[in-house]
């Protein structure tokens, strides 16, 4: 009865093991992304997407905005001063064959100065070259953050 038991637990456990091991890998162009922001690296950053790629959100009047990869890495390697960091708080990683979504909520600071906070929503594929970024959606709030870097009581 006890091996049956353990028999089942392993049998459970091992396609966690295998998708921990390619969580890592769906979660490396992202880390790489966020390094290239600090670094103000528009080389790194681009690295972290796929051809085409893009990036989407609110603009200031509410409406959407679209952004390509490309443009977005030259706005990151041509911005001067502070650091742009994105830290991000337990991402929640799906991953199906070639195709990942990586759900995560952040902060945004420019050096040690906190922005905005909200969510990053990042659908993946695996290429030849492994996981790269195919879109990133975000959210953004001033307000009622509760992520670990946001001010308190705002």
């Amino acid at each position: 009865m006890k091996s049956a038991l353990l028999t089942t637990l392993c049998l459970l456990a091992s396609p966690a093991a295998a998708q921990t091991g390619e969580a890592a890998k769906v979660m490396e162009p992202i880390a790489r992304l966020f390094d290239g922001m600090r670094a103000h690296d528009s080389t790194l950053v681009l690295s972290a997407f796929a051809s085409g790629a893009r990036l989407v959100s609110k603009d200031r009047s509410g409406g959407l905005r679209y952004l390509a990869a490309e443009q977005f890495a030259h706005a990151v390697g041509t911005a001067t001063g502070d650091p742009w960091d994105e830290p991000i708080y337990d991402p929640q990683i799906l991953i199906d064959g070639d195709v990942a979504v990586v759900w995560a909520r952040y902060d945004f600071l420019r050096g040690t100065a906190w922005s905005h906070c909200g969510i990053d929503a990042f659908m993946l594929a695996k290429t030849a070259e492994g996981w790269k970024i195919t879109q990133l959606a975000d959210t953004r709030q001033t307000t009622g953050c509760t992520t670990p870097k946001a001010p308190k009581g705002q």
